[in-house]
């Protein structure tokens, strides 16, 4: 990893995709410029907060001016590395596994999902839409052919470290993680978890405080 982006903080990083979208939203709008203050505004943050943020990167604004949409906007979409393509596989076609499949954001921002995978006889050859579901027996293979950087795990709990151990080996380094399991990976595989079951009982523990009142 560029030494650069290892020194900024993981909260800075989860940051830079809210940044991106609120950007494109704006370009969408033909909006041309926005101060610190205004976008500061929009996203619920501090405009001492946004500035030392994208300070780590560089310095994209104007005194005085403020920031070019569009620029700032391509120059968070470089940062975030959407300026290349990404294949990516989901690994378990379940419900969940489906529904990614077809999500179509994902396709918008140059990461392509061109296979599924699963160890389910009744799944296997089938489609999600126009993305196969291969055997999960054909990873390894398909992995080192199709070139993929980016697997996403669907998969039920008791299977979630099997399978990861199986994408680590392909020698995928990124892994969006949808199974409500701490991943066991090595330092230079990437985790992202999104645990919707945690999300969904903070709602819950709100709503219990809410109605307490």
């Amino acid at each position: 990893m560029n030494s650069a982006k290892s020194e900024v903080s993981i909260t800075v990083v989860r940051r830079l995709p809210k940044y991106y979208q609120y950007l494109k939203d704006l370009e969408m709008r033909e909006v041309e410029k926005i101060s610190s203050k205004q976008l500061a505004d929009l996203m619920g943050l501090t405009a001492s907060q946004i500035r030392q943020d994208l300070n780590f990167f560089g310095a994209y604004g104007q005194q005085g001016y403020g920031y070019r949409v569009t620029e700032l906007k391509d120059a968070i979409r470089n940062i975030l590395g959407l300026s290349r393509k990404y294949k990516s596989v989901v690994v378990g076609a379940g419900n969940l596994g489906r529904a990614i499949s077809n999500y179509e954001r994902f396709g918008h921002e140059n990461i392509e999902i061109v296979a599924m995978f699963d160890q389910d006889p009744n799944k296997i050859g089938k489609e999600v839409g126009s993305i196969p579901i291969k055997d999960i027996a054909e990873f390894n293979d398909f992995v080192e052919k199709e070139g993929i950087s980016i697997a996403i795990l669907s998969v039920p709990r008791e299977v979630g470290q099997k399978l990861t151990d199986t994408i680590v080996a392909s020698g995928i380094k990124g892994i969006l993680n949808l199974v409500p399991l701490d991943l066991n990976v090595p330092d230079d595989v990437k985790v992202e978890n999104v645990n919707i079951t945690d999300s969904i009982l903070t709602v819950t523990y709100y709503l219990d405080d809410m109605s307490e009142k």
